[in-house]
């Protein structure tokens, strides 16, 4: 299976459980693979037979800036559920990173990456 990569789509979102998370942004980082056969596409140059990056980032920009999820792991489902719905020939893996996540220590970012394909 082929795959389109989208790294690093950041976002100002209000997702956490927290209260102060609700209303104050903070910055989220995705990541994207999207799993679909590309040879027709490549070979016939067609947009059609692919997936419009503008369109992806406009669907993940409406979920990240869209209602509050409390938990990572729902905001992922969210996001690999709404663009297998939107874009019927991919399977996804979306990784959501919260680099500021509300957690005393150190550390580079809390991510919950999840796989989806159609059923």
């Amino acid at each position: 299976m082929d795959c389109i990569i989208a790294k690093g789509l950041t976002f100002k979102a209000c997702h956490g459980v927290l209260s102060s998370e609700k209303i104050c942004p903070q910055p989220f980082r995705v990541d994207l693979e999207l799993y679909l056969d590309l040879q027709a596409a490549g070979r016939q140059d067609d947009l059609s037979l692919s997936v419009d990056y503008d369109r992806v980032y406009q669907v993940l920009n409406e979920i990240m800036t869209g209602p509050s999820c409390n938990l990572l792991e729902a905001l992922a489902e969210k996001i690999a559920q709404t663009l297998l719905r939107k874009f019927p020939l991919i399977e996804a893996d979306v990784t959501v990173y919260k680099p500021e996540a509300p957690v005393e220590g150190e550390f580079d970012y809390f991510a919950v990456k999840v796989r989806r394909k159609k059923n």
